[in-house]
């Protein structure tokens, strides 16, 4: 008994529990990889919630590995678990993982992609690296390719239908009980469907299928004889129907086994997740909507009535009013639409518009909110603890839930604050796996705040991230052993200072005392040998920034920090000969060094005889007077020195005096301009830019040297300044930029500081008082104040400003 199915598809899973039903097989084949067989008992675990999967990977190569997924509404896992229930044996079929995975690297050496699709267009077993099947390269014609590709669309453009997911719901789906009166007779349909096809456009796909399909014609023999032609049932994908009833020898298929490749496989069930069921996701397996198929599998009956109500409690917790009207009138506007389109029953399709034209007022935006958490959904799996895993895995899976930390499909934001050990543990935790390539939390802000105890994450635990698991799993058997020796190994391959001082402040984040000394050594060795000013520079707010949170994580940072202020000196030193002959691209990132070496001076403490903060200013007001620095350096220089107090408002006035006189060139003039009222470079940038902004604002003498300078500009020198200008000016917030303009309008540079008076927007700035003498006897009459004209006009322009 040949049950072909659609995987993943609620119609097909209650095809073939019928067809189990009635037809009481004993022994059930399934399309997988027979490393799975030893596995398939914890199907009946009840601590294994679908949707799960199975995972292999290469034992010595674990990051080359594949999925198997299965959710509740799998026609294969509706199988196994009748199997169990019935205490049937399950077998799987397919090509062992150990042939499939030798075989995906095989491809990848040649250039050629594989990930298989099946019947349904969807990838069956697709992985980080895909090996569990065949490709959808072929060897035959295009026309060939795309049947294999998606059989379901060519069956639905045959029936006139536009879209395979619509005609699926309609024959498949949507069958009325008066046609389910024989189980076996869909199998035989779909069967005889894809019959046709395969003759028509022939086998299809790469070489790979073959040797699939001859895999599992040599299992099915097997098992015939051991139980009867009458004792089997395979379920397997409908594509594959006719290959298995076709008339073959041993001799032809053991042929085409012979000589694979193969590699020791691994496997294991994982969670999976309703999201990495849609086929947009990049791990796709076919369905757009698990989340519908799921409730159309899971309902009794009266699904689009149960539907409309999980959607109107979802917008109800959204605070959007839905009541049981919008309910009651979207069940009957789908239902009339499904009338009116010739459908069987209202799908998703139906209840998705009446949803928009009834309980959204015609919007599609709650729709996003909608398809995210109903259609598609964000159920994550679980799996029972005894289920085979690496070590690391174990030990992570115990962490997790020591810190109550649990994975979750769902993104959600964690704000962890550092003073608690609880919160600390788990930010270690975090930053460990992330130096392990564990991604599963991503820091919100690019690099932590200096000074601050709080940390903000977001989570989000993805299925592939068991295989960064097992493929970490080489480094240790715990997180902290894996992390430790990772960084080690890091820290002796790097090649740049950067990349040691990076990988020292992880280490400080990470806590892991026991892989700093091998990192401090690295960190001084090149740091002697590298003589380049910038890269110095690039190095050393790294350092400033592991020292300031060594103190908040209570770790001894003492070798960091003779590190750090020696390399401090040695900018200090260096850097102002380097600033000399740049071109504007040099100035550019030297002026970020500038900035990063700045702020992370401030954070070093002085100490040993060193006045690092003094000697830094002497290096900023060098560079600020120094003619042959480029005027960005200059201007950024005494910006700097301006916010720190180490330069007096009159002293840069006279520098901004000197940098726009007549004798400067006008790109040189922008350029400083850009340096000293531009943003911070990196982080920061936008906060800085406004600071810049406002320091014009509240100075107008320095707002009235920048205007009496551009209005000198020529003509054909302004259009090479204005790009400068433009870019130093767009980054203010809009109020900054309105209010200098208003300043620039009133002419400050003419008559000293004008303070700004207070006025309606649209008005003009002062008072007319002959227009407002003129209204004063109808406000008189308005108020009912007496007394003389003028009396009252005093009192009446006091009264209202």
């Amino acid at each position: 008994m040949l049950l072909g199915v659609r995987h993943h598809g609620p119609g097909s899973a209650r095809a073939v529990r019928a067809a189990l039903d009635a037809a009481a097989p004993r022994v059930v084949l399934v399309e997988g990889p027979p490393e799975g067989d030893a596995l398939l008992a914890l199907a009946a675990d009840e601590a294994m919630r679908p949707p799960v999967a199975l995972l292999a990977h290469a034992v010595d190569d674990p990051g080359r590995a594949a999925f198997w997924p299965l959710a509740e509404f799998s026609p294969e896992w509706v199988a196994i678990r009748w199997a169990l229930e019935h205490d049937v044996p399950a077998r799987f079929i397919d090509l062992p993982a150990a042939h499939s995975l030798a075989l995906a690297a095989a491809d990848d050496e040649s250039g050629d992609v594989d990930v298989h699709a099946d019947e349904s267009g969807s990838e069956s077993g697709s992985g980080s690296e895909p090996g569990s099947g065949s490709g959808s390269e072929g060897d035959g014609s295009a026309d060939e390719e795309s049947v294999r590709t998606d059989p379901l669309a060519v069956l639905a453009g045959a029936a006139g239908y536009d879209d395979p997911e619509r005609w699926w719901e309609d024959v498949i789906e949507h069958r009325g009980p008066g046609r389910a009166d024989d189980p076996f007779a869909p199998f035989a349909a779909v069967a005889e469907a894809m019959g046709a096809l395969r003759e028509e456009y022939g086998d299809g796909g790469p070489r790979r299928d073959l040797v699939r399909e001859a895999h599992m014609r040599l299992q099915l023999r097997n098992a015939r004889k051991e139980f009867g032609d009458d004792g089997v049932a395979v379920v397997c994908g409908a594509w594959h129907v006719p290959a298995l009833g076709r008339k073959t020898t041993v001799a032809a298929d053991r042929a085409l086994l012979k000589g694979l490749p193969k590699v020791k496989a691994g496997m294991t069930w994982v969670p999976w997740t309703h999201r990495r069921l849609a086929r947009h996701s990049g791990y796709g397996a076919g369905i757009d909507s698990p989340g519908w198929y799921g409730h159309l599998f899971g309902v009794p009956d009266r699904p689009v009535e149960r539907w409309l109500t999980k959607v109107a409690g979802l917008l109800r917790e959204e605070d959007r009013t839905v009541s049981s009207a919008h309910v009651i009138e979207a069940v009957r506007l789908a239902e009339t639409l499904a009338a009116m389109r010739g459908r069987p029953l209202a799908g998703l399709t139906e209840t998705t518009d009446a949803v928009r034209a009834v309980m959204c007022e015609g919007s599609d935006v709650p729709l996003g909110l909608i398809h995210d958490r109903l259609i598609v959904g964000e159920v994550l799996g679980e799996v029972p603890d005894t289920a085979p895993a690496v070590p690391l895995q174990r030990d992570l899976t115990a962490l997790q839930r020591t810190l109550r930390l649990k994975p979750e499909a769902l993104e959600r934001e964690l704000d962890l604050d550092l003073r608690k050990e609880l919160d600390a543990e788990r930010g270690r935790l975090l930053h460990r796996l992330r130096l392990l390539g564990i991604d599963w939390g991503e820091p919100l802000i690019a690099r932590p705040s200096t000074g601050t105890f709080r940390e903000s994450w977001r989570l989000r635990w993805e299925p592939e991230l068991y295989v960064r698991v097992a493929e970490a799993g080489v480094w240790g058997t715990t997180v902290l052993s894996a992390a430790t020796a990772k960084a080690e190994s890091r820290a002796l391959a790097a090649a740049a200072l950067a990349e040691v001082t990076a990988l020292a402040e992880r280490c400080l984040l990470a806590a892991l005392p026991d892989a700093l000394p091998t990192v401090m050594r690295a960190l001084a060795d090149r740091a002697a040998l590298d003589a380049d000013v910038g890269r110095l520079a690039q190095a050393l707010p790294a350092l400033a920034r592991s020292l300031r949170y060594g103190d908040v994580r209570s770790t001894d940072t003492g070798a960091l920090g003779e590190v750090a202020a020696g390399l401090a000196e040695r900018i200090c030193v260096g850097l102002p000969p380097a600033c000399t002959g740049l071109d504007a691209d040099g100035a550019a990132e030297m002026r970020g060094h500038l900035d990063g070496v700045h702020t992370a001076i401030g954070l070093l403490p002085d100490g040993h005889g060193r006045d690092l903060a003094g000697r830094w200013g002497a290096v900023l007001r060098t560079l600020a007077g120094r003619d042959t620095a480029p005027g960005e350096i200059r201007g950024r220089a005494a910006r700097l020195l301006l916010d720190d107090g180490r330069l007096a408002e009159d002293e840069a006035a006279r520098f901004m005096g000197l940098a726009l006189s007549p004798g400067t060139p006008p790109t040189d003039a922008a350029a400083w301009i850009e340096g000293f009222v531009g943003g911070a470079s990196g982080a920061g940038r936008q906060a800085a830019s406004s600071a810049g902004g406002m320091l014009l604002v509240h100075d107008e003498r320095l707002l009235g040297l920048v205007d009496a300078w551009l209005t000198g500009v020529s003509a054909e020198a302004f259009t090479d300044v204005l790009p400068l200008l433009r870019r130093t000016f767009s980054a203010y917030e809009p109020g900054v930029r309105r209010t200098l303009g208003e300043l620039v309008r009133r002419g400050p540079a003419n008559g000293g500081p004008v303070a700004p008076e207070a006025a309606a927007p649209g008005f003009g700035p002062g008072l007319d008082e002959a227009r407002a003498d003129a209204v004063l006897p109808v406000l008189r009459l308005l108020l009912g104040a007496g007394g003389s004209a003028a009396h009252n006009s005093d009192d009446l322009l006091e009264a209202t400003g």
